[in-house]
């Protein structure tokens, strides 16, 4: 293993860093620079690159905390980042040395969210079974409502109800570069009621991700009357249309505007992809379901998979030593 190294990032590797993230088989635009630090006064960035006899062979974003690092606090996913080419061998090695370079460094504790199965372009389930081998603790674990474009289900009865009350209020639908009415006028007031809290991005943050990356952030709009009554913002990766963020006005059941608007963005717009990702229903760290939200979800013929978060005692490198016989 000794000709495998580690070094961390720093803007002069901003080229080689983001060409490997566009060809990497588990990676997305958010492990992009550009979209990794458009909250880097929030973090203390500690993102690492393995190379092997000076060839770019894993990356790892994250940030540290104290002895802690984490991959990726600012992001939905986190892991090391690998090449469709690579065999599992040099992913375990690539691992090892990461994970003894951060004890070398006198880090604790790894906390690492990995990235759901769908968003991958080829099996690459290599970083689960590391948790396994290192004993790492699983301290959540979440529920996505994914709906499989290639055997979707039907819709519910209720969500076809919802789409025909739309079609009969005769809303409309609209792309839009503009986030500022879904933002002002739907998203942050349904938050700030709800749940007492703000958005994850700004409405500067979501405009600045949006002129970085024009081509995987989209806003669709639903309109009653030329009023806004509903939103979402989709996130587009190779493989899944994920809805970063949903949001209708108070007469959203009354109008079937949300009903609406996600059976033409699963039945027309994003018809091509392999997956439409809902995103999570769970609260209280992952142990509980908003079970009317998980139901309205699988009226689109939405169903589970789960995303693991882990804890790993750096300390535990060794256990990677003497894995293959």
């Amino acid at each position: 293993m000794q000709s495998y190294e580690v070094i961390k990032y720093s803007p002069q590797f901003y080229d080689e860093w983001n060409e490997f993230v566009m060809t990497s088989k588990n990676a997305t635009f958010l492990f992009h620079r550009d979209f990794m630090e458009y909250h880097k006064d929030r973090f203390e960035d500690y993102s690492l690159i393995v190379y092997k006899d000076k060839k770019v062979m894993a990356l790892f974003p994250a940030n540290k905390s104290s002895n802690d690092i984490i991959s990726h606090q600012g992001l939905t996913y986190g892991g090391l980042l690998i090449q469709s080419d690579i065999k599992f061998e040099s992913v375990l090695k690539c691992f090892y040395t990461l994970l003894k370079f951060l004890h070398t460094n006198a880090f604790k504790v790894m906390s690492i969210k990995l990235l759901p199965s769908i968003y991958n372009q080829l099996p690459s389930d290599e970083m689960l079974y590391c948790m396994f081998l290192l004993n790492a603790k699983l301290i959540k674990r979440d529920t996505l409502s994914v709906v499989n474009q290639k055997t979707s289900l039907k819709f519910s009865k209720d969500r076809i109800k919802g789409y025909k009350r739309a079609l009969k209020h005769r809303l409309s639908i609209k792309e839009e570069d503009n986030f500022d009415s879904f933002w002002n006028e739907i998203l942050i007031p349904n938050l700030k009621e709800k749940y007492n809290v703000s958005p994850v991005h700004s409405i500067e943050e979501i405009k600045l991700l949006k002129q970085k990356f024009p081509d995987y952030i989209k806003q669709y709009n639903i309109y009653h009357e030329n009023k806004i009554v509903a939103g979402t913002t989709i996130f587009i990766t190779k493989s899944v249309a994920h809805a970063q963020y949903i949001s209708g006005d108070l007469n959203t059941n009354k109008l079937g505007s949300l009903d609406m608007l996600f059976h033409h963005l699963i039945k027309n717009v994003f018809i091509d992809k392999e997956y439409f990702d809902f995103g999570a229903s769970n609260e209280n760290e992952g142990k509980q379901i908003n079970k009317g939200l998980q139901f309205w979800k699988e009226g689109f013929g939405a169903r589970t998979i789960t995303q693991n978060f882990y804890n790993v005692e750096i300390k535990n490198y060794n256990l990677l030593e003497n894995v293959l016989i």
